[in-house]
């Protein structure tokens, strides 16, 4: 993961810069002034984010620097100090105001100029796995990244699939544009063609509405990653087809047809043979389909568990401004037997929880809130990954749990957020049981 230090005075625009960022997939590092960076330290970083305000008032700032680069964002932009900024040695120069999607690119562009690809290798150094599944996945990313393949990335909820696209994308001959992703299970049904295919002229009942383009057509020389695709419902799929044989798109509602130069990345937790199978997925669909890869569970990657743990540790204590903390010999092995049914995201959601609640420097097994009360050992089918297993046991967990957990801490439990906690309610139609008896509405009082 892409590790960003954002240096600003504004507490809120700090804020906002790390959620786009995160938003993004970029690990994020704040400081509120120049002091606070020799304590974080730009050589622990892949870019610096700096308000071009503050860097103009230390003048040794970008040598200083000069070892990562430096994208700078200007509140008042001027061609003055433009120029000299970049004269200084700043990668990039961002006036306000920008849309996010501008400032990714510029920093992801400055990440990909410091750092020469090695072997497509450079992109995903970061990404903590040494496991035999993970350095084969390495090796397969390196050989798919520089060809133009629609690639699908398969793995269960949790395992870093969008990590992998991205760095499928850095690899690649369109690191210098934008990577666009989106979840196909997050948006309903009736709306998912309009996002990827936009809309025509007078298709929305809004007066005067104008065109409005997809996000096929947003990603137009970069790359677009549709997360859980296995969710995308038949009519968008055919588009899709459509789309990926001839590269061109028709918004919704035009009879007009452009051509557009997009990668496409897909993702998936479900079995999307046995969806194919099934008639959940259009068989001619998954054939145009170049290549295949898959991203082990937690549990199958051995130390990796302990590698990672330590290098989330460190993220959270420089995002929760601690000291350093360590793990106790029985948390570690604790997370060793423990079998992480939420992957990475459940470890790290566990491991940020107690390096909030740790009141000294040692963290101990009880605070990663894993041994009990957690989640059960996957049962074997759900090691088989099938679509239906890993729904099942989806579904008796949270029935199983729902009583002495909060909707947050199910979520957490499950290495989900709430809102997909929330979504995956809907679509698998188990509500949430009411437990405790509610007060009268207001309206009858």
């Amino acid at each position: 993961m892409t590790r960003v230090l954002v240096i600003e005075r504004d507490d809120s625009s700090r804020r906002e810069l790390r959620e786009e960022f995160e938003r993004n997939g970029f690990a994020v590092v704040e400081a509120a002034n120049l002091t606070d960076v020799a304590r974080v330290g730009v050589g622990q970083v892949a870019t610096v984010v700096a308000n071009a305000t503050m860097v103009a008032s230390a003048d040794d700032f970008l040598a200083f620097a000069a070892s990562v680069p430096v994208v700078l964002v200007a509140d008042s932009p001027s061609i003055p100090e433009a120029v000299e900024c970049m004269r200084q040695g700043a990668a990039d120069y961002v006036a306000k105001p920008f849309q996010p999607a501008t400032l990714i690119a510029a920093v992801e562009r400055a990440a990909s100029r410091a750092q020469p690809m090695v072997a497509g290798m450079t992109a995903f150094s970061s990404i903590v796995g040494e496991c035999p599944a993970m350095r084969d996945l390495f090796d397969q990313v390196a050989k798919w990244a520089p060809t133009e393949a629609t690639v699908l990335i398969q793995g269960e909820v949790g395992t870093g699939k969008e990590l992998i696209a991205r760095a499928l994308h850095a690899s690649s001959g369109r690191r210098h544009a934008q990577i666009i992703a989106l979840n196909c299970a997050a948006i309903p049904e009736s709306m998912i063609e309009s996002e990827l295919f936009g809309l025509g002229a007078g298709v929305s009942s809004a007066p005067l509405a104008a065109p409005r383009p997809g996000l096929l057509e947003a990603a137009d020389g970069g790359t677009l990653f549709l997360g859980e695709i296995g969710d995308m419902p038949p009519t968008a799929q055919a588009r899709l087809l459509r789309f990926l044989q001839d590269g061109r798109i028709r918004r919704l509602g035009s009879a007009k047809t452009r051509r557009v130069n997009v990668r496409v990345i897909a993702a998936t937790h479900r079995n999307i043979v046995e969806l194919a199978r099934n008639n959940q997925f259009r068989d001619d669909l998954l054939r145009r389909i170049d290549a295949a890869l898959r991203v082990p569970p937690l549990r199958d990657r051995g130390e990796d568990v302990i590698k990672l743990a330590h290098v989330l540790l460190g993220r959270a204590c420089g995002k929760l401004n601690k000291h350093r903390l360590s793990f106790s010999s029985s948390a570690l092995d604790a997370m060793r037997s423990y079998p992480w049914p939420g992957n990475v995201r459940e470890l790290e959601n566990a491991v940020e929880r107690a390096a909030i609640l740790s009141e000294d420097e040692t963290i101990d097994a009880g605070l990663l809130a894993i041994n009990t009360g957690g989640a059960p050992q996957p049962p074997p089918e759900v090691q088989g990954e099938s679509a239906s297993s890993l729904e099942g046991y989806f579904v008796r967990f949270v029935l199983d749990n729902e009583d002495q957990f909060t909707e947050t801490e199910l979520a957490s439990k499950l290495g989900i957020s709430r809102k997909s906690l929330w979504e995956r309610r809907q679509r698998l139609n188990i509500p949430r049981r009411r437990t405790r008896k509610r007060g009268p509405r207001r309206d009858q009082r």
